[in-house]
């Protein structure tokens, strides 16, 4: 009877436990056991893409499937910013979650620069670390390495390592500047002890050959700058010696970080893992590998932008082989706006026939009209984004505050705004505000307004054939009836300029355009 009574009861404790587990949402699980509550975070970051460089945002002359994959199925945002409208800013700002403008060294760096992120900043790869995910940077780095004058014969330190990332394979700076070889947490890949690296940016070796001294030697004809040092046929930014078995070949770029960041996916799908995967195109010198010239129809930098779309649908495709794309948050964007001619004679401008790489938008990169900030911005997380298409203001720096809310993390002390749920598809509202910056000149996005206070110097920026968005008076335009820009309001709607004024001086100080050189374009 006692034996009776005690199989009841087990038998019952079973039924309330079945019951009890019903009751509760189960989490989400894939192939390898992660969980939907740590998804995987992917970065995915292109250089120099523009507003309508892709075929989802209007592109007519140019196809780019696989990202259009990405943005078909998750939120297309149409007002999604850099926080800058040159590289090294925005990718401070993404890594960090700070507007560049409060840090003074935030700008295009030299090859030689030191590390511009402090070791003691919160970062997102450090958040994310804390968090129990595993990071790593694959591509572009160009924030600096080291602390003064680097020997690229040892370990080259600090660098991504020691601001979050736990593994980095990267170029030091652009594909268009020394030194010419890839760094693989901290050390130089393939160096011979015997050929050691020697980079200046100032002075070149006796006896280096140049693109200004010795154009037999030229295969991609320099327009402005670009003459220092020859690399693979390419004159570069910057001076450098030795280290030839350690030199890149520039048209395997894009397939040799592809594979790097496919074989991280395959090694790490045991555990949460964020992957920045900054890609180099459609960044100068664009060097496409020989299957993809001439397939874009725009020349080279149409040719690079097609490589990239491959590249990214090559990577999609890991990411659901490995069984890991269900539980995956992918966010996909550019560091600045669109250039056509960025130092080299390549036909960018004279075969980009009615494609409109700004997408109707005024200026681009390096100027603060809004085709230097505001960029293609799309999230994917297949089963849990919906589709959608919004509106709402969002930028990439802040994506530290709200991805520290979706893995649980503490609140950050920077100038990240939490907007998960505009991120996710959930919600309309982004910021409120945002303060856009270009070469030192900031202006203020508030609501479907902008504001551009006077600065000094040219407006036109003719080598590379730009707007920079320099005037003397206030500029005021309302976005959402003229997102071209052509139509200044200042003098007609003198109330809403004094209230964006007040805005914009709160946020950014009433000395904006203290320190702020006239700009001479060289």
């Amino acid at each position: 009877m006692k034996n009776f009574k005690r199989t009841t009861l087990l038998l019952v404790s079973v039924l309330l436990l079945g019951i009890s587990c019903k009751d509760k949402p189960a989490e989400k699980e894939n192939e390898v056991g992660t969980t939907s509550k740590n998804p995987n975070i992917v970065i995915i970051y292109l250089d120099d893409l523009g507003y309508g460089d892709l075929s989802v945002y209007g592109a007519t002359e140019l196809q780019t499937p696989n990202i259009d994959a990405l943005a078909n199925g998750g939120v297309k945002f149409t007002d999604g910013y850099a926080s800058s409208a040159t590289c090294t800013p925005s990718r401070y700002a993404l890594l960090t979650g700070m507007y560049p403008w409060r840090n003074k060294k935030a700008k295009i760096l030299p090859g030689t620069a030191p590390l511009l992120i402090s070791t003691e900043q919160q970062t997102l790869p450090k958040m994310l670390k804390n968090q129990g995910y595993q990071t790593a940077i694959v591509g572009k780095w160009h924030l600096g390495l080291g602390t003064g004058i680097v020997d690229w014969n040892q370990r080259v330190s600090p660098g991504p390592n020691e601001v979050g990332f736990d593994e980095s394979y990267i170029l030091a700076a652009t594909q268009d500047r020394v030194p010419t070889v890839y760094i693989d947490n901290g050390h130089v890949v393939g160096l011979d002890a015997n050929d050691p690296i020697f980079v200046d940016y100032k002075n070149n070796f006796e006896g280096e050959p140049t693109a200004i001294d010795n154009p037999e030697m030229v295969k991609m004809k320099w327009h402005h700058g670009h003459n220092n040092s020859i690399v693979n046929g390419i004159g570069r930014i910057g001076y450098m010696k030795g280290g030839e078995s350690a030199k890149w070949s520039d048209i395997d770029m894009a397939d040799h970080f592809l594979e790097k960041a496919q074989n991280y996916v395959k090694t790490h799908k045991d555990k949460p893992f964020f992957l920045y995967y900054a890609m180099q195109q459609p960044h100068v010198p664009r060097t496409p590998h020989p299957r993809f010239v001439g397939k874009s129809g725009l020349g080279p930098r149409g040719d690079v932008i097609v490589e990239a779309d491959w590249c990214i649908g090559e990577f999609m495709k890991t990411l659901e082989e490995e069984g890991v794309l269900e539980n995956t948050l992918i966010v996909f964007s550019s560091d600045n706006g669109p250039v056509l001619n960025d130092g080299y004679y390549d036909d960018a401008v004279e075969k980009s026939g009615n494609h409109d790489p700004k997408g109707g938008l005024r200026g681009g990169k390096y100027s603060i009209f809004e085709a230097g900030t505001r960029v293609p911005f799309i999230t994917y997380w297949k089963g849990e984004i919906q589709p959608s298409t919004s509106d709402a203001i969002v930028c990439q720096m802040d994506l530290l505050a709200s991805l520290a809310n979706l893995v649980g993390a503490k609140e950050t002390t920077t100038d990240s705004k939490e907007i998960l749920n505009a991120l996710l598809g959930k919600s309309k509202i982004g910021r409120e505000s945002l303060i856009i910056e270009a070469t030192g000149k900031t202006a203020l996005r508030q609501g479907n307004w902008l504001i551009i206070p006077p600065y000094k110097g040219k407006n036109f920026r003719e080598k590379v054939g730009i707007e920079v968005g320099n005037f003397p008076e206030f500029q005021l335009y309302n976005l959402k009836e003229d997102i071209g820009q052509q139509d200044n309001l200042a003098k007609s709607n003198p109330e809403k300029l004094a209230e964006m004024i007040d805005i914009y001086e709160s946020l950014r100080g009433k000395d904006y355009n203290k320190g702020v050189k006239e700009v001479v374009f060289k």
